[in-house]
Formats: structure tokens, C-alpha cells, sequence
């Protein structure tokens, strides 16, 4: 089958997605990154709207991409004007790329409507420009806006719009379906249609209105196009573009069919996150193929049956894309949850292990008290450790105390604890933002004396949820916290009516789990 190329725009389309901006380093970073994965063209920006992306291109007219081809998008001339004399054309050749994206009008709504101009002069627009870019030796890719709406309302006028586009020499002939809302058999129909009168390759760009950005790119492959336009991780205008974090692994490992390096996919979640981190987005976990949900199992029925053949329920090896496989702990676990998590945690338990009935107890109590496992590993572990083992923790709290005073003017919070390390205390007294802030100040003021170790670990996250709404202010709390130091990131989970108890809980968790994950810690 014909090789399909990978046409990414998450620097150009991804940035009209609400929340994402990118600054002139972090398009560089990207578009170093996608040029290593091995997408084969990389839409920097539109040089003519905005001082950001004419700066961006001439930065990058200075690095070396080594399997990309950096594209500069813009629009086709103005009506009534010559294309020599049109500066936003002028500025796409001054971006200096070898690959210039056009966009034009396919849909006699906006020719007539938005543009306000005739049919006539429309084709005109899109051969004029085409040409003129050829004339200065630029690959042309020219996107058919509203490709599919134009061709639903006036079959031939669209035809004779791709056809302008073809006379004027473009390489690649893109149909957008532009405000997202085709259905696949329509776009592959409409694919059908251009293909069977276009000579040029055809290129297809989808949008996810309706949830079908993905099917529709590979309906439109299925039926002829061999160019895919989209963005990583689906970030665009309104709900987002067609997800390229999906599309390049289904051509490698469904359809078969050439695309980027094959090597380059076990670094795709990689990558996907690099993406959300530069853009200071938390990675969507639900996310096909690069989330952390995608490869996790849940139910005691699936756990069994991935125990003794894994492709039971997983349809390729989460390896291939550089993900993982999680077990989660729930109350719906089984006794193979808890022997596949806890091998996963790096504890030596099979099913034969005695105190896995005892785990699995405390585990499904525990939960329905309110406690949540699924995003609290290193809570787990330490449920595990101490059915397992009879070690005694590296610590313990004796006791704690928060106050507030008010002055009328601002108010100060104090926490006071207690800690117990093997036969020696310390007290410590510490001031917070807040009551939480204030304890956990105060919580490694007296074991940062005992254990160095401590000073790496930062909390990374807080998320309170309220169990029982019903009863009101007297509801209990959940209380999550995710956690790191210079080697890994964990989260602990802490319930109890009163939310400062349920956030000590978590805070003591996850500050016992970073000494004893290693199964080693050593007082000082």
C-alpha cells in the first residue's frame, strides 16, 4: 500500500486549541522532537498573523532537521489583488521553508458570504497563488477548506476548486473537513470522488466536533488519500484535531502500512507527554494507546485472564508505543489484582502467598471506608509491606496540633508534631499557608534530622474529594497526593471526617513510602 505520509500542525492548528500557547523555544524544542520521531512535515506557524511565528521561522531556518520538512501555512492571495503584491504571500516565502501549506475556499457559502467575492475569482485566488509558489521552487500543499461541506452543496464548484489547485502545480491536495461534523462513509466517499479525478496526492485534515476526527482521517486513507494532517495528543480549535498519538500507531500496528520509523514508536508516549509538559497540561490518562489508562486493568474477571494470557485483554503490548500495563485496585479487585500489583510494585507474591486473603481483606475494607487505591501506589505498597513484613515503619506521629489566629488583618497558621523515630523523638514547630501546608512543614522539619532523604521529596499535587455530600460540612474526606523525588512519583491517599487528619494520613504515607521504597532506609 502507498506510503503514508504524517503532516503534523500542532504548532500551527494545535495552538488555536483553548489553553495552549507555545513560546518561540517551545516550537523549537517540538519541532526537534517530531523531526526526530519521524514525521515527514512540520507546520511551524503562520508567518503572516503573528510576530511569534516570524520569529520562530527565522530560528529555525537555522537548525538542521533531518527527516522533517518544515512548512509555513498561510492563506491564498487577496481578491482583486495580484499575487506579487500580496504580502501575506510575500511573508510565506520569507519564512524560507521548503514546504509552503495554502489554504482556500471550497464552499460557495464562504466564497460568496465570507469572502464576498464570485466563484470566478475564487479559483483564480487558489491557481494564482499555487503557481506563484511553484514559480519560487516551493513544495506546495494546498488544504481545501471546507472540502466535504463545499462538495455536499455543490458537487462540481468544489471539483473545479481542487482542479485550480492542480493546474497551478500543488504537490499535495489536502480536503479538510473543516468544522468537523462529516460522517466517515461521507468522507470516504468524497475521497473516492477526488481521487478518481485528481492526479496530485491527496492529503486529508479532520477535526473531532462529533468525536470522529480519527475515523474519518482513516476512512479518507482507506479510500485513497496517502497524507494525514493532525496534531499530537488532538489539541486544536474546539474539541481538537485528528489525534496523531492514535493515527501513527494504528497504520504500524493495524493497517500495516508504512508511515514513520517503526523504531520511533516505542517512543511515542514519550513524546505525547513531552508534548502536554511543554504546553503545562497533566497527560489526559484516557487517551488511546499513550495514556496511562490505556493498557490498566480492573475488574477481578479481566485481571484473571491477563494473568494467564495477557493478549485476553490487551490488544497489542503496551511496549510497542513505550507504555505500560496497570493493575488496579479496587473494590472490584480479585485475588489476581493484587498478585499482578503487588509484582508490579516489586513485591515477591504469587498466589500461593498466605496473606493475600489478608491483603485482599483490608484492601476492599479500607475502600469501602472511602480509601481509592487507583492513583495511590505508594498507599498500596505500604499495605502490602506491612501484611507482609513485620518491620517496624521508619517512623511514627505521637501526636499533632494545628492552630489559626487572626489578627483582623492577615492570619497565621502553626502546626505542631510530634514524631518518633525508633527510641528518640523530636518536636518541631512549623507556620503554613494553610493548616495542610503547616503540618507538612512541620512533618519534615523533625525527620529531615533523622533522614537526609527527605529533602528530595516534593509534593506535586493535592486533590480533596467529598465522599458522603449528603451530610454536609460533617461529610468524610478523600484526600490524594502525588509526590516525587529525583528518582520516581508516587500518590498516597488518606479518609477520615476530619480533611487535616485525612491529609496527615497521605502526607505520613508519602513520606514513609519515599524511605522505604527502595527497601532501605537508614537513620542518620
Amino acid at each position: 500500500m502507498d506510503h503514508v505520509e504524517i503532516y503534523d500542525t500542532t504548532l500551527r492548528d494545535g495552538t488555536q486549541g483553548e489553553g495552549v500557547t507555545f513560546s518561540v523555544a517551545d516550537k523549537l524544542r517540538i519541532a526537534e522532537r517530531l523531526d526526530a520521531f519521524g514525521v515527514h512535515y512540520i507546520e511551524g506557524g503562520w508567518p503572516g498573523s503573528n510576530p511569534r511565528d516570524i520569529e520562530f521561522f527565522a530560528q529555525a531556518r537555522h537548525r538542521t532537521f533531518r527527516r522533517a520538512r518544515l512548512a509555513a501555512f498561510g492563506s491564498t492571495r487577496r481578491k482583486d489583488t495580484p499575487v506579487d503584491h500580496d504580502d501575506q504571500v510575500k511573508l510565506l516565502l520569507d519564512a524560507a521553508t521548503q514546504v509552503v501549506t495554502i489554504f482556500g475556499k471550497t464552499w460557495l457559502l464562504h466564497v460568496l458570504e465570507v469572502l464576498q467575492t464570485t466563484p470566478d475569482e475564487n479559483l483564480g485566488m487558489i491557481e494564482d497563488t499555487v503557481r506563484f509558489l511553484k514559480r519560487h521552487g516551493k513544495f506546495v500543499v494546498y488544504d481545501a477548506e471546507h472540502a466535504f461541506d463545499g462538495c455536499k452543496e455543490d458537487r462540481e464548484y468544489a471539483f473545479a476548486t481542487w482542479q485550480a489547485a492542480e493546474r497551478g502545480g500543488a504537490d499535495v491536495i489536502t480536503l479538510c473537513d473543516t468544522n468537523g461534523g462529516s460522517l466517515p462513509r461521507e468522507v470516504a466517499e468524497i475521497t473516492q470522488y477526488a481521487k478518481a479525478g485528481l492526479g496530485a496526492r491527496l492529503g486529508i485534515h479532520t477535526h473531532d466536533d462529533i468525536g470522529l476526527g480519527v475515523a474519518n482521517a482513516l476512512a479518507s486513507l482507506d479510500a485513497g488519500a496517502s497524507h494525514v494532517q493532525g496534531t499530537m495528543n488532538g489539541y486544536g480549535e474546539r474539541t481538537g484535531n485528528c489525534n496523531l498519538t492514535s493515527v501513527m500507531p494504528i497504520l504500524a500496528l493495524k493497517y500495516r502500512r508504512p508511515s514513520v520509523p517503526p523504531e520511533s514508536l516505542v517512543a511515542l508516549k514519550e513524546l505525547s507527554q513531552f508534548v502536554d509538559e511543554t504546553a503545562n497540561f497533566r497527560p489526559n490518562p484516557r487517551l488511546p494507546w499513550v495514556g496511562a489508562a490505556a493498557f490498566s486493568h480492573k475488574g477481578g474477571a479481566h485481571v484473571n485472564a491477563v494473568q494467564k494470557v495477557i493478549r485476553s485483554y490487551e490488544h497489542i503490548d503496551p511496549a510497542a508505543v513505550g507504555n505500560s500495563r496497570h493493575v488496579l485496585i479496587s473494590d472490584l479487585a480479585g485475588r489476581s489484582n493484587i498478585v499482578m500489583k503487588a509484582q508490579e510494585l516489586g513485591f515477591d507474591v504469587t498466589n500461593q502467598t498466605p496473606e493475600l486473603r489478608e491483603m485482599l481483606k483490608r484492601i476492599k475494607d479500607l475502600e469501602h471506608k472511602g480509601y481509592e487505591f487507583e492513583a495511590a501506589d505508594g498507599s498500596l505498597a505500604l499495605l502490602i509491606r506491612r501484611v507482609l513484613s513485620k518491620t517496624p515503619p521508619p517512623f511514627s506521629v505521637d501526636a499533632y496540633h494545628v492552630s489559626m489566629r487572626n489578627d483582623g488583618t492577615s492570619s497565621v497558621v502553626e502546626a505542631t508534631v510530634k514524631v518518633r523515630v525508633g527510641n528518640e523523638q523530636a518536636h518541631t514547630v512549623a507556620d503554613g499557608d494553610g493548616p495542610v501546608n503547616a503540618l507538612d512543614a512541620a512533618l519534615r522539619t523533625a525527620l529531615v534530622k533523622f533522614y537526609r532523604q527527605i529533602e528530595n521529596v516534593r509534593l506535586t499535587d493535592y486533590k480533596v474529594r467529598i465522599i458522603d455530600s449528603m451530610n454536609g460540612t460533617a461529610a468524610r474526606t478523600r484526600v490524594l497526593i502525588q509526590s516525587s523525588d529525583a528518582t520516581s512519583e508516587w500518590g498516597t491517599v488518606g479518609v477520615d471526617d476530619n480533611i487535616i487528619e485525612a491529609s496527615l494520613q497521605a502526607l505520613i504515607d508519602s513520606l514513609e513510602y519515599a524511605l522505604v521504597k527502595d527497601r532501605k532506609f537508614q537513620a542518620v
